[in-house]
């Protein structure tokens, strides 16, 4: 069997949720072609996986991270955006045709889809968010409901126009997504929740303290992990300030900060209780092994450590509606908190970083993980990915 995978390559969640998809496929000698973009390549070229250079597609941000929406509007401006889309979609009709794929699996692109819709040939749409990232500020509300409308008629309806579109969540009442997810009626005859993709399963680790000891971590105090990861300028805005505070955090704290570089080397520098690295290979040891999780609010974060069941402080880029509402839908289920960017200080990260270890917040979480892990988006994924290939659509 061969698949071709085309994950979005804006960030590294989407490519990261794919990578252990296709390994998994790749245990029963199935054959695998990578497509993306911008930091989706580094991604896939550090896992030496086959890949094919989609053209880059993305929006426009400002220096602090913010979602730009002005300069996304005018810049490249909807002519050459439809221009990329073309040349996306003729790209990756020449990559298909080259690879011969039994079945092309998309996380969240549209131009995919269109390629494999074009050449017959069975697809499938990897998917957590259902509308654009448009910002929600009184200046744009009318604009935004106006393109949201537009991208449930057009995008929405390519999204789901294949075999399948798979939801990396749980379900009621944890589903994480759930805000991101207004999908019309008329679209949901192919739509299933699968569990989140997790590449590497608490149960498969040793215990906390084992790993504590062979990642030189202390045993006697809390170990805070800050796994940063999207794209490159909303991660530097948010590593330059975390790396400030965490400088200035008591020693009461062991602190591990990942940059989320994949193309950068992995040897940690130290800064007295902060270790940061450029790169983490082995971020799932980490998290077993930590007390608490900051980070952005992305979806694969925030999944991931809800199964390993670790309090989470919040930190979602401004102005982007994917994130806002899974930091909210994470909060209400009363597993983070969440501090707005021009709000995060020493101060206010060190009161969080107190209130949840001092609160019930880790115990209920515990519980929670208890029966989320009873969700395999990976097992899932795999054996649907088979089982439409096999039938050849």
């Amino acid at each position: 069997m061969r698949v071709y995978f085309a994950p979005c390559g804006i960030g590294l969640g989407h490519v990261g949720r794919c990578v252990p998809i296709a390994r998994k496929l790749m245990e029963n000698n199935a054959e695998v072609m990578f497509s993306t973009y911008r930091e989706g390549i580094r991604y896939v070229e550090r896992e030496k996986l086959p890949l094919v250079k989609a053209p880059p597609i993305g929006f426009q941000v400002k220096p602090d991270g913010t979602i730009d929406f002005k300069q996304t509007a005018v810049n490249p401006g909807p002519f050459f955006a439809s221009f990329t889309l073309m040349k996306q979609v003729n790209a990756e009709v020449k990559a298909i045709e080259g690879f011969k794929p039994d079945i092309v699996v998309s996380d969240t692109r549209v131009s995919p889809l269109l390629a494999a819709q074009i050449l017959g040939i069975p697809r499938i749409c990897i998917l957590n968010q259902f509308q654009v990232i448009i910002p929600r500020k009184k200046r744009f509300l009318r604009l935004a409901r106006f393109v949201d409308s537009v991208t449930l008629i057009i995008i929405g309806k390519i999204w789901t126009s294949g075999n399948m579109v798979l939801i990396p969540d749980f379900p009621k009442p944890y589903t994480i997504c759930a805000g991101n997810l207004n999908i019309p009626k008329s679209y949901r005859k192919n739509v299933k929740l699968i569990g989140p993709i997790l590449p590497k399963r608490p149960d498969e680790l040793p215990t906390e303290n084992e790993l504590r000891k062979k990642l030189n971590l202390p045993v006697d105090k809390p170990v805070i992990f800050a796994p940063i990861s999207g794209p490159i300028r909303e991660r530097a805005f948010l590593t330059g300030i975390l790396r400030r505070i965490f400088l200035e955090f008591p020693d009461d704290y062991e602190i591990v900060l990942s940059l989320g570089y994949p193309n950068a080397n992995t040897e940690p520098i130290h800064h007295g209780n902060l270790t940061v690295y450029k790169w983490i290979q082995n971020r799932f040891e980490y998290l077993k092994a930590c007390e608490l999780v900051v980070s952005r609010a992305g979806h694969g974060t925030l999944t991931q450590s809800m199964c390993y069941g670790k309090p989470m402080i919040l930190v979602p880029t401004p102005s982007h509606t994917e994130q806002l509402n899974n930091a909210k839908q994470a909060e209400n289920l009363g597993v983070a908190k969440v501090i707005e960017q021009e709000e995060l200080s020493r101060e206010s990260l060190l009161r969080n970083v107190k209130q949840i270890l001092e609160s019930e917040i880790p115990e209920k979480l515990e519980q929670i993980r208890k029966e989320v892990l009873e969700y395999d988006g990976l097992e899932n994924a795999a054996k649907i990915i088979v089982e439409i290939a096999g039938k050849g659509g």
